[in-house]
C-alpha cells in the first residue's frame, strides 16, 4: 500500500533551492517524480516534485525541484509591488501565477 504524502510547498509560496541557490515561486507540485528516472540519479522519485518559476538574467524560467532540495525563503526580501504586477496576477489570497496563467 502507498503512504500518502502532503506536499510541504504550496502554490504561489517563495522558496528556495538549498544546493542551486535560486529563489522562485511554486507553480505547480506533482506527487512523485513525473520525468525518466534516469535523469535525477541518486534522488528519491518518491516525493513531491515543484515546478518553480524562477527570473533569471535573460528572463523567467522553471525549474523542476525535489520537496528535500527546496526551503523557505524566510528572511528574503520580498519583490516589489512594482515586480509582482509586472511578472504575476496575484490574487485575493496573495497566491501568484505568472501572468500567462490566470489563477483560479
Amino acid at each position: 500500500m502507498t503512504q500518502a504524502r502532503t506536499a510541504r510547498f504550496g502554490l504561489g509560496q517563495k522558496v528556495r533551492h538549498i544546493h542551486h541557490v535560486f529563489y522562485g515561486l511554486v507553480l505547480d507540485v506533482d506527487a512523485r517524480y513525473q520525468g525518466p528516472i534516469e535523469d535525477i540519479g541518486s534522488i528519491n522519485p518518491e516525493q513531491p516534485f515543484y515546478s518553480v518559476m524562477v527570473e533569471t538574467d535573460d528572463g523567467v524560467a522553471i525549474a523542476y525541484a525535489a520537496e528535500e532540495a527546496l526551503a523557505v525563503t524566510e528572511g528574503v526580501e520580498p519583490i516589489s509591488e512594482q515586480e509582482q504586477c509586472r511578472l504575476f496576477t496575484v490574487g485575493s489570497n496573495g497566491r501568484h501565477a505568472p501572468r500567462v496563467h490566470a489563477l483560479q
